[in-house]
């Protein structure tokens, strides 16, 4: 059985996300160190150690849905012009721009959420546990489950992908960096939608 330790260790050495130790640690039966060649092989363990790399080019690109009712603008950079060439870069900044189309996010990351909206929505949802009953003594836990359910649908780097639900904006981004060769960072976006407000200036990590 692979149990939820085995895949945080394997993540504290190899840096991989968690879906992907977690594959590891199925395909060979729980064993440590053979996971870790097997996410070496497919260059996992070595995304994170690029994730700290400067990524200063890149591309913004837009995506219109609707017939032009939602438009989409998305900034992602990369390490070189090379590779904001690559056909396979592109091709995920699209995806991204088709992510924030579809569900739109309020936020890029957990850190973008301001501490007055956190502190409100954990108040809200507080208060919702307590009017369904639920004891006094676990109330805390259960906000900060629904905290991380929140983060998941509002912020885009936990949402779930579009095209394949499995796998989280994060996964997707983290499997690219180790496919491509190169830090690539998510830098900012803006979605617009007619007959609302053009609301605030696009999110930035």
């Amino acid at each position: 059985m692979i149990t939820a330790g085995m895949v945080k260790e394997l993540r504290d050495i190899t840096g991989a996300g968690m879906m992907e130790c977690k594959k590891a640690l199925q395909e060979v039966d729980g064993d440590k160190e053979k996971a870790i060649n097997l996410l070496r092989e497919k260059g996992l363990a070595k995304a994170a150690k690029r994730a700290g790399r400067t990524a200063s080019q890149g591309i913004v690109d837009s995506y219109i849905h609707m017939g032009g009712k939602v438009g989409v603008l998305v900034e992602v950079n990369c390490e070189t012009d090379f590779v904001a060439r690559n056909e396979e870069f592109r091709a995920f900044v699209k995806d991204i721009c088709l992510q924030v189309a579809a569900t739109n996010p309020a936020y890029l990351n957990k850190d973008d959420v301001p501490q007055e909206d956190l502190e409100k929505e954990k108040e809200i949802l507080r208060k919702q546990a307590l009017n369904e009953g639920k004891p006094e003594k676990i109330v805390e836990k259960i906000v900060a489950g629904r905290i991380e359910k929140f983060y998941q649908e509002n912020c885009l780097i936990e949402q779930a992908f579009v095209k394949d639900p499995d796998l989280s904006i994060q996964q997707l981004l983290t499997e690219k960096i180790a496919k491509i060769g190169e830090n690539i960072l998510i830098r900012r976006f803006a979605r617009f939608e007619m007959g609302e407000s053009l609301g605030t200036d696009p999110e930035t990590e």
